[in-house]
């Protein structure tokens, strides 16, 4: 199923939106995206959250930067008479655009990692969690400045996980070297064929043995891996976009054999196929 386009109200200051959520209509919204960026701080609730690809349990203090048009959903799993709770920042492409200069270059690099989804850890929710009231309550000049606080606050911390997976999100946010990023390009239009290590190393004119190295130290990874979790944020987007057989998605994702697919499948998403999309179709009910 395709994601919903969520229309955000514009505030008086047009380049973000703070919002409290305390009921169950503000808090529930199926599977959808937009254009804008969301921070989003759960206070009160626990269930399931769908971020491109990723599927994790959440809890109090879960806290979680969106990048734009990234399809998510918070699916909760409480009792109805539990009071949903959350603070929810949306940011505009034009405070986006702003902030995208050599003066904020950490705050930058927050911003391209958020296309994959940024989960931070409990300790960095509760530091935020103590700035978000004042945003509320501030004149616009103060609201700024708070928001500045907060981001400067997440864009100096390691304590995160990246959610969705490249394939599905179809951006790349390293940008340690020209190098990689023609690497991902090369791996986007292609990807749905077999790939040649040697095509690849050539394609960035190197041997495939400096290639690898290099690869593998900047990204952390192999290459196959890289390319095998590619393949499989494509096959996820299929799944839950399209009611193509599993077989279709496979080979169309770039996969030569099924049971090599499932076995990535399960390595990748924790589950089959099958059961990612009937989670996904379930979720947006």
């Amino acid at each position: 199923m395709k994601p919903a386009y969520k229309p955000i109200p514009k505030d008086s200051c047009s380049l973000f939106r703070v919002e409290r959520q305390e009921t169950n209509q503000d808090f529930d919204y199926p599977w959808h995206y937009h254009p804008e960026y969301e921070l989003t701080l759960i206070l009160s609730r626990h269930g399931i959250r769908y971020v491109g690809n990723n599927i994790e349990h959440f809890f109090d203090h879960d806290l979680v930067l969106l990048g734009s048009n990234l399809p998510h959903t918070w699916i909760n799993s409480a009792e109805e008479k539990e009071i949903p709770k959350a603070f929810v920042i949306f940011l505009n492409e034009e405070f986006i655009n702003w902030l995208n200069n050599d003066q904020f270059p950490s705050i930058v690099q927050l911003f391209k990692r958020s296309n994959q989804g940024i989960k931070f850890s409990k300790e960095v929710a509760l530091r935020v969690k103590a700035k978000l009231p004042e945003l509320l309550e501030a004149d616009p000049f103060e609201k700024c400045i708070i928001l500045m606080q907060i981001l400067k606050e997440l864009a100096s911390t390691e304590d995160f996980h990246l959610l969705s997976t490249y394939g599905f999100t179809n951006e790349f946010t390293p940008t340690k070297s020209e190098r990689i990023n023609a690497v991902y390009q090369y791996v986007s239009k292609n990807y749905g064929k077999r790939i040649y290590l040697e095509e690849v190393a050539s394609h960035v004119n190197m041997s495939e043995e400096n290639f690898s190295r290099f690869f593998s130290k900047t990204m952390m990874k192999s290459f196959f891996t890289f390319l095998n979790e590619y393949r499989i944020g494509s096959a996820c987007k299929l799944l839950i976009e399209t009611d193509k057989q599993i077989s279709e998605i496979c080979y169309k994702s770039g996969f030569e054999s099924i049971p090599f697919f499932y076995k990535q499948f399960k390595k990748f998403m924790h589950c089959q196929p099958r059961t990612f999309r009937l989670n996904y179709q379930k979720a947006t009910l």
